[in-house]
């Protein structure tokens, strides 16, 4: 595939998810204009130095030490006490996936132009995606404003042979990592310090991988849902065109037809209606599903915004302090999408409790045991992973709480109003993995309900092509499950193949 430029060209949320997934490489773009840019910004700040001396966090300290001048020929050393002091990280560290768009974030919002770095700089961050040197990047200790300081200190560090980085399935030291991928360690002009670490990168990089994750979410759960009509002997009429032309919600519309391609009524008696897990599935599901678009825009705006402070505007050839390092959007995205997602938890867990239990799931057997004869009383079936399911889901529920209403003063003061939108990405991250487990119990519920609904049985939803295709490509994985067994096996390979998104649902004609 194509190489993925990063220059003036705007980048999408697939841009980085495709980096951080390594699908795709990277490349600076290196049109002539581009060039000019970068440099005359970098070129300006070199002149202010000289004709004026003054110059935030050049000049002087950062934050509230704003006030206390530095002398010129400590000037050059100031970047290195930036990210020195700032390596103060804890918690686990980022993964590959997310330390690679962790990177990508970053080189995105430098290449806009306004942030006064050299082409160098740019050069050995695009040199360390490519390489796939990856930092150690702990994911505890930003507040979202100012940016992310402490876990980007932690890139810079490693751009300039410092700390620890991780190569190959291998933890080597940074400088090792640089000379055996032929790059030597950069040595950081005045502003570049700055410029690399005060900014959204970490949170805009997290929430790349949150909307992508989410949108596969909705996606599954809708064919989740589905299968569990079907797997209930359920009522297909609930999602009637005519009826969804009422209340012309476009998300939910497109859920409602997602679930009406997917199952039709095959004229046997059913329920007048179902319960709300099934019947209210587009209802739920749809507002995520509405909620996308906004959320990539605002996702995208960040990716490709100059945020760190002060800008240089390499055209006007001014100094621009603001604060565009505050990372409110980000955590708004974040915690409305955390909260849509556990939304979807709860439903599925809903439908699996409805599908578990023998009074409520139309004539199968309790807890979906397979078992027959003299051993289904030593047999107890799903039992135990309904109860795992709501435990997952309880867990995403209760990290629905906002992050960004816990703003707390800091550094002095200074910063006295915060984003937290890095803690609200790592929240939603985590919402996500639990709903993906919950994702992954509901496949393997769906599957032992429609086997033994086929044996009992009874079934008022017939299953179109597609869903048939769908739930044959399951019974590759997933057993009929007749004895008991452990299934934490089953649910890790599941996992794997969700996050994998291994499953094309309802695409390309609804991609």
């Amino acid at each position: 595939m194509n190489n993925i430029v990063f220059g003036p060209a705007r980048l999408t949320i697939e841009d980085i998810v495709a980096v951080a997934r390594r699908a795709r490489a990277v490349t600076l773009a290196d049109d002539p204009a581009f060039v000019a840019r970068v440099s005359a910004g970098a070129d300006y700040l070199d002149r202010l130095l000289t004709e004026e001396g003054l110059i935030y966090g050049v000049t002087t300290g950062y934050g509230d030490s704003c006030t206390v001048g530095i002398p010129m020929d400590l000037v050059a050393q100031l970047p290195h006490h930036l990210y020195t002091y700032h390596g103060c990280g804890l918690g686990e560290l980022f993964t590959p996936p997310q330390t690679r768009a962790i990177l990508a974030a970053r080189l995105a919002s430098l290449t806009r132009g306004y942030s006064g770095v050299s082409m160098g700089l740019l050069q050995q961050l695009t040199a360390l995606i490519s390489h796939d040197i990856l930092p150690c990047i702990p994911a505890e200790g930003s507040v979202g404003a100012s940016g992310d300081l402490t876990p980007l200190s932690y890139v810079v560090a490693v751009m300039c042979g410092e700390r620890e980085a991780v190569v190959g399935q291998q933890t080597v030291s940074a400088a090792q990592a640089l000379a055996a991928a032929g790059l030597t360690p950069l040595q950081l002009r005045p502003k570049e310090g700055l410029a690399m670490m005060n900014g959204t990168a970490v949170m805009t990089a997290l929430a790349c991988l949150a909307w992508d994750k989410a949108r596969y979410v909705s996606a599954l759960a809708t064919r989740i849902s589905a299968l569990a009509v079907a797997g209930a002997a359920g009522n297909a009429y609930h999602f009637d065109a005519a009826l969804f032309a009422a209340k012309p919600h476009a998300g939910q519309q497109r859920v409602a037809e997602r679930i009406r391609s997917d199952i039709s009524d095959v004229g046997s008696e059913q329920r007048l209606q179902d319960r709300y897990s099934l019947r209210c599935a587009p209802h739920v599901i749809g507002v995520l599903e509405d909620a996308l678009p906004f959320l990539r825009d605002t996702i995208e705006n960040e990716l490709n915004s100059a945020n760190d402070n002060p800008l240089i505007d390499p055209d006007e050839q001014r100094l621009l302090h603001g604060g565009h390092f505050y990372g409110g959007h980000i955590a708004f995205a974040m915690d409305s999408l955390k909260n849509l997602v556990a939304n979807v938890a709860d439903l599925l867990d809903r439908q699996m409790a409805l599908l578990v239990d023998a009074r409520y799931n139309h004539g199968l057997p309790a807890n979906l045991s397979g078992a027959t004869g003299a051993r289904a009383a030593i047999n107890h079936g799903l039992k135990a992973l309904q109860i795992s399911v709501s435990a997952w889901t309880a867990e995403a529920l209760k990290l629905t709480m906002p992050a960004s209403v816990f703003s707390r003063s800091t550094e002095c003061h200074n910063q006295d109003k915060v984003s937290m939108g890095t803690i609200a990405a790592r929240d939603c991250l985590r919402v996500l993995q639990l709903t993906e487990q919950v994702l992954a119990a509901m496949l393997i519920t769906v599957r032992q309900a429609l086997v033994l609904r086929e044996r009992e049985g009874g079934a008022t939803v017939a299953l179109s092509a597609q869903a048939q295709d769908f739930v044959a490509a399951l019974a590759g994985p997933i057993a009929f499950i007749e004895e008991d067994v452990a299934l934490e096996p089953l649910l890790r390979q599941l996992l794997v193949l969700i996050g994998e998104q291994t499953w094309s649902v309802y695409e390309p004609a609804h991609s």
